[in-house]
Order: C-alpha cells, then sequence, then structure tokens
C-alpha cells in the first residue's frame, strides 16, 4: 500500500486477481504465497482467446461441459466448509449488486467454490486458469444499456446460484447437473441473442 499509494481495496482486488489466475495461494491465518513454478496451473485461457462474443460462447459450451459435473460431483462431495464458502461467494456477490458492481469477483469466487467442493484438482486448475475471464461482463453492456436492466440481470443470475448451492448443500446430484446447466446455457443463450443483435 505505502509503495505505490494505494488503499487495501486495491490491493485485495490484486491478490484475488492473482487468486484466480492461480498465481498466489492464500492460507487462512497465515498468508497469501507466490505459488512455485511446478504448481503453476497448466491449462490457462489467455486473454486474446475470449477477443469475441463468439469466443465467449465456445468457452461457455465448454463450460457446460466440465461444470455440469463437477456440481454433480460436488453434491456428494462437498463439505461443510465448501457450503461455507459457496453461501460466502453468494453473500459478496449481493452485496456487489448493492453497490452498482458487475459482481464479476464474487461469481468467480462461487465456480471456484464448486470446483474446490469436488476435491478434484484437475476441476479446481480449470477454474483457477479462468479466473474472472470465466465471467466477461462486458457482455452487460450488450444486452442493455440501462441500470435498471443490468440489475434484473444480475438479480436473474443470483438466483441460479442459489438454485445450484441448494441442490449441492442437499446432496442432490441430479439437481446440481441440471442447475448448473441451466445457468451457464441460459448465458450463452444470451450471448447468442446480442451476437445476432450485433450483426443485425
Amino acid at each position: 500500500m505505502g509503495q505505490f499509494s494505494v488503499s487495501r481495496t486495491v490491493v485485495r482486488e490484486a491478490i484475488s486477481h492473482l487468486q484466480a489466475a492461480g498465481l498466489v495461494e492464500t492460507r487462512h491465518g497465515v498468508g497469501t504465497y507466490v505459488r512455485a513454478r511446478e504448481e503453476l496451473p497448466t491449462f490457462r485461457i489467455q486473454p486474446e482467446q475470449l477477443a469475441t462474443l463468439r469466443d465467449t460462447i465456445a468457452l461457455l459450451e465448454f463450460r457446460i461441459a466440465v461444470e455440469s459435473e463437477a456440481a454433480a460431483i460436488a453434491a456428494t462431495r462437498r463439505t461443510k466448509a465448501d457450503l461455507a464458502e459457496m453461501q460466502a461467494a453468494l453473500d459478496a456477490f449481493d452485496r456487489s449488486v448493492l453497490q452498482g458492481e458487475n459482481a464479476a469477483q464474487a461469481d468467480a469466487r462461487f465456480h471456484l467454490a464448486i470446483a474446490v467442493a469436488t476435491q478434484n484438482p484437475h476441476f479446481m486448475e480449470f477454474m483457477n486458469a479462468l479466473g474472472t475471464r470465466a465471467i466477461p461482463r462486458a457482455r452487460l453492456n450488450r444486452i442493455a444499456d440501462d441500470e435498471a436492466t443490468k440489475q434484473s440481470y444480475l438479480q436473474r443470475v443470483q438466483h441460479e446460484h442459489e438454485t445450484i448451492l441448494s441442490a449441492i448443500r442437499n446432496r442432490d446430484v441430479d439437481g446440481a447437473r441440471a442447475a448448473i446447466r441451466t445457468h451457464l446455457s441460459s448465458s450463452r443463450e444470451r450471448l447468442k441473442r446480442a451476437e445476432a443483435a450485433n450483426s443485425a
């Protein structure tokens, strides 16, 4: 903070970005550490791979396949700590929306928490590699120009998140799989409509 003359919030945001990219690891009650080179995620999505709406739609199709199964597995393996982290992510989402923010960090945090709940490092590596790029909130500007419509969109997204969490909490494997598939498919369809409108 002193070196760059920035606030604590800016430092937290920077650390969140590094965590999302898998470059640092935060150990609760201990601190944040740079990960060793051999620990860094090998799966990477580069910014140029998400340059267009079509690129984002392609990523969503991939995520539907991977995250549907992740949610199903999480429903069987989740711990109380996993559920607490998912709920904390949704609470952070609500706070961001109330403050007029796009809630991308909290959104990515929720999806990462599901991956962690699988207890499978490959799902975690995938979501860590995506980070907030998995939540391209710039698409909101293509979907709606007015603030009220954007707020309505984010509230709908949050309702979908709550449905996913409820299924995972209840160990409803099929319900969790279906809920996250519906959530991501809805995003994909909204983007397809935006793409069609842009090309018209």
